[in-house]
């Protein structure tokens, strides 16, 4: 059986207003979208084979789950709707990852999910994930102003921190800082 088709950024959107989420969640959404795709495409030029349609499209889709909760199992919520609708696995796997920087298996043990890590692993992925934490309410901010967010509301010395550096260096390394 093939993978379903992605949904336009129409139909994503309808997605988004259907299962509930604000307004305001669905244009945070939209920003997430438009960076995610400029950091695609910087990969594109680099020579990189990116789906930047997979990645528009679940930057668009990333955070259906704060239609349900803010907590952090908006990430697990949300690829439970996404696999509701039918959609790719492709995309339900971001929508699982993009949380917190990915959670590694023990993490997402102690939360009550099932054991698995939920960490990105494609490049579509950590595309998604990144865009997202760097994407603040409806603006894109530096990672030092993202990782600063963060810590106020996680910690200093939690781990998702140092996944979020990761995320950063692998992704900089490649195509520079995307602004």
């Amino acid at each position: 059986m093939s993978e379903p088709r992605l949904p336009t950024r129409a139909e994503a959107l309808v997605f988004l207003a259907k299962a509930g989420c604000s307004q305001h969640v669905i244009e945070h959404c939209k920003a997430v979208s438009r960076f995610a795709g400029k950091i695609a495409k910087a990969f594109q030029r680099k020579g990189f084979n990116i789906d930047l349609e997979l990645v528009e499209v679940s930057g668009l889709l990333h955070d259906i789950g704060r239609s349900k909760t803010h907590s952090v199992y908006h990430g697990l919520i949300g690829s439970q709707i996404a696999h509701s609708l039918g959609l790719s696995s492709s995309v339900v796997q971001i929508i699982e990852r993009h949380v917190g920087g990915g959670i590694p298996k023990e993490e997402a043990k102690l939360l009550g999910w099932p054991a698995k890590d939920y960490l990105p692993q494609t490049l579509e992925e950590k595309i998604v994930c990144y865009a997202d934490k760097r994407v603040e309410s409806l603006r894109t901010v530096s990672v030092k102003q993202a990782l600063k967010t963060y810590a106020a509301h996680l910690g200093e010395n939690h781990p998702a921190l140092d996944r979020i550096m990761k995320l950063h260096e692998e992704i900089t390394a490649i195509v520079g800082d995307p602004q």
